[in-house]
């Protein structure tokens, strides 16, 4: 039961997925900066690069994914791709052990786990609209937000704590394991899935790469939404280099108070996501959009101001606090309204254009942050980054418009 609601146990099977996967990433967040820092003695500019030229390589991959993802079967590709993050994360304590792990090669790993995530959100995207009904999209959502938080909240001060005992790639292994654990619970998966209706036949033609952007784009409603995250989620996300080498090399943090600082506040998400179907249910979901929307902007200028001991790792948290309350209660209504205003014939290619978008936009900031803290230092770029996101609100709609238009009016036909 969730949210007093059944959701059958094809849908557990697929949560169970989720959460494994995401305590795996729990466990190892910040794996690849950390180790960066801690082992490459990469200095910032090293740092951002790896958060931002991965993830840019990962999105350029997977643009051609989207049709290859849309007209197929969904659980088989998400297998594949959960087991393509397995052997990727798998490489870098193997590389460690033979004392050949270098730059180069988290660069790649970070590259092919970004497509790879992409391909595998937009396969279970749209498995997820095919398998619960319409009205149990928010609670669903909902439970994989509460989840995701839960899992960040649990999972850096252990993975701190076994860097600490057991060396910096501990927490890459149980990454890793995460991946195939997940792999194994969609495959527990049972129940024929219905075959796309273009499998089989002729390649889809080349427009169909753009199709997802299309739709965004034409739609009123995700347009704006649209804009507005790719920006917020870019410049937060930018941050998270930068205070890597803050909080453990310029102020002294260790590892597992950095941990610490970014795991408490986590139990914030569960609180919104928790509260997010009775919130839309009493004030509505415009009013989420543009409240709720405009709370997860003001928050950051804040770790511009950390400062060392007791104080900085309290600013932290307070910090990430209100920024997690606010997007866990934000982003599950997102999710749904997303689903819901896309036919399903464009899921997979909706999602993955949105995906790439959103993390385009994170390599982009996230570079432009690098460089800035090169040439200024961490501190100044943090106070940037704060500065620019304060006006994102303007972007978002100020009516739901769209909600008054069918999807499939708004929407291209079958490719």
């Amino acid at each position: 039961m969730v949210g007093g609601r059944a959701l059958g146990r094809e849908f557990g099977w697929l949560w169970a997925a989720y959460a494994a996967s995401a305590y795996g990433s729990g466990l190892g967040f910040g794996a690849l900066p950390l180790i960066a820092v801690m082992v490459l003695h990469a200095g910032p500019a090293e740092v951002s690069a790896l958060s931002a030229v991965g993830p840019a390589v990962g999105a350029l991959i997977a643009v051609p994914l989207a049709p290859w993802v849309e007209f197929r079967r969904k659980r088989p590709v998400m297998i594949g791709m959960d087991l393509v993050r397995f052997a990727a994360m798998a490489s870098i304590p193997v590389a460690y052990a033979f004392g050949r792990l270098g730059f180069v090669q988290l660069l790649v790993i970070s590259a092919v786990v970004a497509a790879a995530k992409i391909a595998f959100g937009a396969a279970s995207g749209a498995y997820l609209k095919a398998l619960v009904r319409p009205e149990d999209l928010l609670v669903a959502n909902a439970r994989f937000e509460s989840t995701n938080w839960s899992s960040i909240a649990v999972g850096p001060p252990l993975g701190g704590a076994a860097i600490g005992v057991f060396g910096p790639v501990t927490t890459v292994v149980a990454d890793a394991l995460g991946y195939l654990l997940s792999a194994l619970g969609v495959t527990a998966i049972r129940g024929e899935e219905e075959a796309p209706e273009r499998a089989g036949r002729s390649p889809v033609r080349a427009g169909a790469l753009l199709d997802g952007w299309r739709h965004i784009m034409g739609h009123p409603g995700l347009r704006s939404l649209y804009l507005n995250q790719i920006l917020v989620a870019g410049l937060i996300m930018a941050t998270e280099p930068l205070l890597a080498v803050l909080l453990l090399r310029r102020l002294g943090f260790p590892p597992w108070q950095y941990g610490l600082a970014f795991a408490a506040p986590c139990l914030g998400g569960l609180i919104g996501s928790r509260l997010a179907r009775r919130v839309v249910a009493r004030y509505g979901r415009d009013r989420i959009f543009r409240t709720v929307g405009t709370l997860r902007a003001v928050w950051l200028i804040g770790l511009a101001f950390v400062r060392p001991g007791v104080v900085g790792l309290v600013t932290v948290m307070a910090v990430e606090l209100a920024i997690i309350v606010s997007m866990s209660l934000y982003s599950p209504v997102l999710a749904t309204y997303r689903l819901e205003q896309t036919p399903g014939h464009l899921v997979a290619r909706t999602l993955t254009a949105w995906s790439i978008g959103q993390q385009a936009s994170v390599a982009v900031l996230t570079a432009l942050a690098g460089l800035l803290a090169g040439a200024t230092g961490p501190r100044t770029a943090l106070m940037a980054a704060g500065l620019l996101i304060l006006a994102t609100p303007l972007l978002l709609p100020r009516q739901d418009r769209a909600s008054r238009r069918e999807p499939e009016e708004v929407s291209p036909g079958p490719s």
